[in-house]
């Protein structure tokens, strides 16, 4: 399918690996020019070579901190009137609620809701001036269903989801639709992470409770990252103009409920 975005240009956040970078090559294989974005220099221009040599859209990089002022203005700066914004960033790190302070919720938040928040404010007017825009946020499955120890990042990402309901009903008439990825268990280096601390509170090795944690998953696998940026590149297209203001779960069916 032509999804009939050649052409548009985006902006990919977290992009250098990961969910992130499977958005960006979903985009480009489609035409889309993509800047991406990461804070790390290396790995960001090594990721912009592999998509640039995919043959097919434009790709530029920056290296900036989407959750700093300045990082955000470097990007800006570079590149302006994105058609398409995938905001995303890792997690804060799991742990127990009564060992984080303000400073730590503050950095939750600020990573995982104000800077997302930020990125729709730098970029949906110019989108709906232009009659089209597409706003993916990359949150977490546990928005839905929230998991013991990742309270940070539900919390902060659930604060997202609510404001993102509030205002993608005020931009759908003018062609901007703003949409939620609630990504499960992903074969990504986060997961392998969270892997690593629940092993070392509980005692047992990494392959351990990731066995466990397979033997429990209805699809007896982990997602692959590849599955979660085609559905990020479809929710881009123009054929999903009608699709507005929602979290769509990619968790292989690990929710038991019906809505």
């Amino acid at each position: 399918m032509d999804l009939g975005i050649a052409g548009r240009k985006a902006l990919v956040c977290g992009a250098s690996a990961g969910l992130g970078y499977a958005c960006a090559q979903a985009l480009v294989q489609e035409g889309v020019h993509t800047v991406i974005v990461a804070r790390t220099e290396g790995p960001l221009r090594d990721a912009a070579a592999r998509l640039a040599a995919l043959g097919a859209g434009k790709v530029d990089w920056v290296a900036a901190d989407v959750t700093s002022d300045a990082g955000r203005a470097r990007i800006f700066a570079a590149h302006a009137d994105f058609d398409i914004v995938v905001t995303n960033a890792g997690g804060p790190p799991p742990g127990d609620f009564r060992t984080w302070d303000r400073a730590t919720w503050h950095r939750a938040v600020d990573a995982n809701m104000l800077a997302p928040i930020e990125l729709i404010k730098a970029t949906v007017d110019g989108m709906m001036a232009r009659g089209f825009g597409r706003i993916v946020n990359i949150t977490s499955s546990a928005v839905k269903s929230p998991v013991d120890g990742l309270g940070l990042s539900t919390g902060a990402r659930s604060g997202l989801t609510g404001f993102v309901a509030g205002l993608a009903r005020s931009t759908v008439a003018r062609g901007v639709t703003i949409n939620n990825l609630l990504p499960g268990t992903f074969d990504t280096a986060r997961l392998a992470g969270n892997f690593a601390a629940q092993a070392q509170r509980e005692g047992r090795s990494v392959e351990e409770v990731r066995s466990a944690r397979l033997a429990k998953h209805p699809a007896h696998r982990f997602g692959q990252a590849d599955e979660l940026g085609r559905t990020c590149a479809f929710l881009c297209s123009a054929h999903a103009g009608y699709i507005n203001g929602q979290n769509l779960l990619l968790d292989g069916g690990s929710f038991s409920g019906v809505f």
